[in-house]
């Protein structure tokens, strides 16, 4: 288990946690696309959404510890969406 610390790249565990927290954004976007019902929008957003996650799941199947690299970048990536959001009318 100490293992699977001791071989973390840090490049790669900051590039899952920007690619997870970009994907969560695109997530939101996409989701108030959704209840906004502007097709367009949900459509481009779904598809952005689709080509971050790759990364990420990509990234951390080969060590199980980028997981909660990806679970960092899902929660900033949601609430830096939120923020965005919130001042908007």
């Amino acid at each position: 288990m100490l293992e699977a610390f001791r071989t973390i790249d840090p490049l790669t565990a900051v590039g899952v946690v920007v690619a997870t927290a970009a994907t969560d954004a695109v997530y939101v976007m996409f989701s108030s696309a959704v209840a906004a019902r502007k097709r367009v929008p949900a459509a481009t957003w779904s598809s952005v959404w689709y080509l971050l996650s790759s990364f990420a799941v990509i990234s951390y199947t080969q060590n199980w510890v980028y997981v909660g690299f990806a679970a960092a970048g899902s929660w900033l990536g949601a609430f830096a969406s939120m923020t965005f959001l919130r001042g908007r009318p």
